[in-house]
């Protein structure tokens, strides 16, 4: 959409005409679609679908991820004016994107929320889009790898966090964050061998044989040689990339339920992330933003730039040349 447009559409999350392209709206004005793409559930045509879901009925410690997707699509609004930095091509020029909404579910039923939320990606998969997430707390990704597995078979996944959650938990019916990659791997939904965990700071019984690259090694290392193992342990297999905002130190992340210190800064996550750039990436999501605990918003700002910068690396493989 030119500059010019822009003088006479508002909302652009309703009046969008074409999925691809960049906005103009002002970032304090408007609804608040992830990057004003349009508000839709028509998948026709569509490489890439934002899809919230507002759940933190599994955390251990502090809720209110569940504000989370809200959150990070006002953040986003001060993104859309240009392309981002330092990746050298236009993802939405390039992609298809829309906001396809949040899951609805009936927030007392939680036995019945995972497969209501593998059947929302997977919907969403076999209409040939992929997802990036807005969490919510970090077990919705089981039920989101759960879809992605059915499709693409076991994933290669990148997992940034400071916890491995990796917690033993053979009980089917328990919903709790901390045990959501101990059940994807038990499940054979993830391949721990071609996976890696990043940013990792607290102790864990069993890895499960996950491949680990730890805080203090992203520190002494760098983030280009941290990306370079990454991608010579994830190959060129379908990969998914979760990445709990807890990676971040909470000096760059407080408004997170379980921070822990010595965590990323914000330039190794996005440099590590830039470097990722080749991967098979076929979705990802960013998870355990709870605004309540951060009044100034620089959370759900940095979550925002983790949505956007996996957007860059879905299209990085369908980007124009």
């Amino acid at each position: 959409m030119a500059l010019e447009d822009a003088k006479t559409e508002v909302d652009l999350a309703f009046t969008r005409h074409d999925p691809r392209g960049y906005a103009y709206e002002n970032a304090f004005g408007g609804a608040t679609s992830f990057l004003r793409r349009c508000y839709t559930k028509d998948l026709a045509g569509v490489d890439l679908a934002v899809t919230g879901v507002p759940f933190d009925q599994a955390v251990t410690n502090r809720a209110g991820a569940r504000f989370g997707p809200r959150a990070i699509r006002e953040a986003s609004t001060l993104q859309p004016y240009d392309r981002p930095f330092g990746w050298g091509f236009d993802p939405l020029e390039s992609l298809n994107v829309v906001d396809y909404g949040d899951l609805a579910f009936d927030y007392a039923k939680v036995a019945d929320f995972p497969a209501r939320l593998s059947d929302h990606i997977g919907g969403i998969l076999s209409a040939g889009a992929g997802t990036v997430t807005l969490g919510g707390d970090h077990f919705i990704t089981l039920p989101i790898l759960r879809a992605y597995a059915d499709r693409f078979g076991p994933l290669s996944v990148i997992q940034f966090d400071a916890h491995s959650d990796l917690w033993a938990d053979d009980d089917s019916g328990r919903i709790d964050h901390g045990t959501f990659m101990y059940k994807a791997v038990r499940a054979g939904l993830v391949d721990p061998v071609r996976s890696v965990q990043v940013g990792i700071r607290t102790e864990t019984p069993d890895w499960l044989g996950m491949n680990v690259l730890d805080a203090r090694t992203v520190h002494e290392q760098g983030p280009a040689a941290v990306a370079t193992r990454v991608r010579g342990i994830v190959g060129d297999r379908p990969t998914y990339i979760t990445f709990d905002i807890d990676a971040l130190d909470p000096a760059f992340a407080p408004g997170t339920g379980t921070p822990v210190w010595g965590g990323l800064a914000s330039w190794q996550a996005a440099a590590i992330l830039r470097d990722l750039a080749g991967v098979n990436l076929v979705g990802g999501d960013v998870v355990e933003v709870s605004p309540p605990y951060d009044s100034a918003g620089i959370t759900a700002v940095a979550a925002a730039h983790v949505a956007y910068e996996l957007i860059c690396l879905y299209g990085w493989g369908r980007r124009k040349e």
